[in-house]
């Protein structure tokens, strides 16, 4: 073998540590991840962190391979042209190759008093933080959800079936993703659970205050405490360092997602837009990017041609509490069809979903290049809408030299 290659990952999400994992079938690549915390955080048990019914927090000598070193530090910006990073600490790593998976947060909401009076949980810290606030509220006050998707729903069942006075406030529609005969599942178990569910084109949130929740319909809504689960964002760190963007943030790559600015820098996950059409915000799309974007970087590192993106999805799974939920199956374009399965078996494939995913990064860490799922066929309809697009796009400019 030739001199080591050194591939760095920033961030140690569902993609990040896919990507470091499979990146270490090479003996000559060297992988380091850099993430601010020193564990794995499994994301989609964020609600049960809120609940008090379980911990997301996973030691990454579970799911991480034993040759990936990890740095615990923040990346503040990449030098491009100099293949480097500037960490928080003050030092820099050098790169080869850049796998960048930052992931996603809560989004900035725009609703006045929300940032300072509402409590977002799309990271960890976040749903620690609102841990204290719930127990410092009495067993009766008044919980108000903001957002009526997977996250909202979720949310809004666990603190119910905790005994929490809880209102789920969709601003459209309950669940949007899911089929109406699903829907109107999801709808029936939280009736069950005492949740009171207002949704409609009324009942969009203008205005947040301290002990209260306004609508558009004019409604005012009793709220000790308020919880924020109205979309994602993505960190700046791209846009800080002068890459392409879309309008959120996510890194503009190609279909192997390669970056539109320089090859050396590939991106995973809820941080990247392949040719400006992002997949659904999630870990049954992170894990199969992830190994895309390392298989894309080895492919490289031999000198072959990457393969482009070939992303399936099957389905939503929504837990609405710990003995009840639902498998909304979808077709591989992500769209929900009419069949779910729900109550406790749907409860149960959630759960094994959660397990799953932590199962599917220990295999990849202990037999790197053994993760297939991206590879399922499913990738038409993707095809037919990059077509579309490029048929209507004007010429771009080439990618940059590197």
């Amino acid at each position: 073998m030739g001199e080591n290659i050194d591939v760095v990952v920033i961030g140690g999400g569902y993609a990040g540590v896919m990507a470091a994992n499979r990146l270490t079938q090479r003996g000559d690549v060297t992988v380091t991840l850099i993430n601010p915390r020193r564990t794995f955080v499994h994301r989609i048990r964020l609600h049960q962190l809120v609940g008090g019914t379980g911990d997301p927090v996973v030691d990454y000598r579970e799911v991480l391979g034993q040759d990936v070193r990890l740095v615990v530090d923040t990346v503040t910006r990449i030098d491009a042209a100099g293949r480097s990073v500037a960490l928080a600490s003050g030092g820099t790593v050098g790169y080869d190759y850049l796998v960048y998976a930052v992931g996603s947060g809560s989004a900035d909401p725009n609703v006045p008093g929300a940032a300072e009076f509402a409590h977002p949980i799309g990271t960890f810290e976040e749903a620690g933080r609102l841990r204290p606030v719930l127990d410092a509220a009495s067993a009766t006050a008044a919980v108000t959800v903001v957002g009526a998707g997977p996250t909202g729903i979720e949310t809004a069942a666990e603190l119910a079936e905790a005994g929490r006075t809880v209102t789920l406030v969709c601003g459209g529609v309950l669940g949007p993703y899911l089929h109406p005969r699903g829907r109107r599942s999801v709808a029936r178990r939280l009736a069950g659970l005492g949740v009171t569910v207002l949704d409609g084109p009324d009942t969009r949130v203008t205005e947040v205050t301290r002990d209260a929740v306004r609508l558009s319909g004019g409604r005012e809504l009793p709220s000790a405490v308020t919880i924020w689960t109205v979309g994602f964002g993505v960190p700046d760190l791209a846009v800080r360092s002068g890459l392409s963007t879309d309008a959120l943030g996510r890194l503009l790559t190609d279909e192997t997602l390669t970056s539109v600015d320089d090859e050396r820098i590939i991106a995973a996950g809820d941080s990247a837009a392949p040719s400006d059409l992002p997949l659904r915000m999630s870990c049954q799309a992170a894990m199969p990017m992830g190994a895309r974007a390392a298989d894309t970087v080895l492919s490289r590192i031999a000198g072959e041609r990457p393969e482009t993106l070939n992303q399936s999805f099957a389905a939503q799974c929504i837990s609405l509490g710990r003995g009840d939920g639902i498998f909304q199956f979808a077709n591989r374009s992500d769209v929900a069809v009419w069949f779910n399965i729900d109550g406790r078996l749907g409860a149960k494939i959630k759960e094994a979903v959660c397990t799953g995913v932590v199962k599917h990064l220990a295999d990849e860490a202990d037999k790197p290049g053994g993760y297939r799922l991206h590879r399922v066929s499913g990738g038409a309809t993707r095809q037919r809408l990059l077509q579309a697009k490029q048929a209507e796009a004007p010429a771009t400019a080439p990618r940059a030299a590197v």
